[in-house]
């Protein structure tokens, strides 16, 4: 499937397949690496369940209306509910809890900890009846490390919860992206990304709304934070993941995991002046490497399924 946009699109894309998996491989890497910090900006005026609820709420919308417009086939009502399953769960839970952490934890601190997701996917494979290697294992084992390492060095008030609940974040996305592989999802890339996000941010906007969250006083940078995370964060780079996930090695696709990182760290260096510590260099290595080798180990499994 082309990213064939309807109506007419300001940009030309690229007619290779090849050329539309390198745009959609740079606007995961680029546009995920920075929305750490389009979220530390918008916190100035929206409280954190809130503003990820909302967000992608309204960008679920927004797809949906893109994809009404090329009248795909509608889905069961059974993938409608799966849709919804795998939203609130990549979506709902996950940009939920890691726009929370983020009040004390700095972007580049939190994108490192999110680049776990493959660790805790391998453990939940174990749960869900998968035979893990050994060096799968130390893989998640170097993962935890890190992890260590990178709380040990940052002393800020508050952090210990706020590294929690990004961490929490992290294993819903890799919760979420087990479900999507299980269950039945609607065929159409935009209707069922559309489908995914508008209900999991519906379901964190009610969450948000009954805990008593409600918005703050207005300033130009966060909402222009807000809307950049809305239509690029979240419109453009879940469509340019959905592409990635259909066509694609699951390798290639989690490859982000690797640039995001670095991308929310150099941004927050730069912009904001967080302090680019040894132990953060040191962590990022060591998760960086563990998230390889769950890659590698991950690779030669499916290579030698016996």
């Amino acid at each position: 499937m082309a990213f064939n946009l309807p109506g007419r699109f300001p940009f030309r894309l690229p007619q290779s397949h090849g050329g539309q998996i390198a745009l959609a491989l740079g606007v995961v890497y680029l546009v995920w690496g920075s929305t750490y910090l389009a979220v530390h900006v918008a916190l100035g005026s929206f409280p954190p369940l809130l503003m990820s609820g909302l967000r992608n709420f309204f960008a679920g919308v927004g797809l949906f209306v893109f994809a009404m417009r090329r009248k795909p086939v509608w889905p069961p009502l059974t993938e409608i509910r799966n849709a919804g399953l795998v939203g609130t769960m990549l979506v709902g839970l996950s940009s939920g809890m890691l726009a929370y952490g983020m009040r004390t934890v700095g972007t580049g601190t939190a994108a490192v900890m999110v680049a776990t997701v493959p660790l805790f996917a391998t453990v939940i494979a174990a749960i869900a009846g998968r035979k893990i290697a050994r060096g799968e294992w130390f893989a998640v084992g170097l993962g935890l490390a890190g992890i260590a390492i990178l709380s040990h060095g940052d002393q800020t008030q508050g952090s210990a919860g706020g590294s929690l609940a990004i961490l929490c974040g992290a294993l819903f996305w890799a919760g979420g992206a087990h479900l999507a592989s299980r269950l039945k999802l609607p065929s159409d890339l935009f209707l069922s990304t559309s489908l995914q996000i508008g209900l999991g941010g519906a379901m964190s906007t009610m969450v948000a709304w009954v805990s008593g969250e409600r918005m703050m006083e207005m300033h130009f940078l966060p909402m222009l934070a807000f809307l950049y995370l809305m239509l690029i964060g979240t419109m453009a780079a879940y469509v340019a993941y959905g592409f990635l996930i259909r066509h694609t090695s699951p390798i290639i696709a989690s490859s982000c995991m690797y640039v995001n990182p670095v991308v929310a760290v150099a941004l927050g260096a730069l912009l904001l002046g967080e302090p680019v510590t040894r132990s953060t260099v040191i962590a990022t290595g060591v998760i960086l490497t563990s998230v390889g080798l769950s890659f590698w180990f991950d690779y030669r499994r499916r290579g030698n399924p016996a």
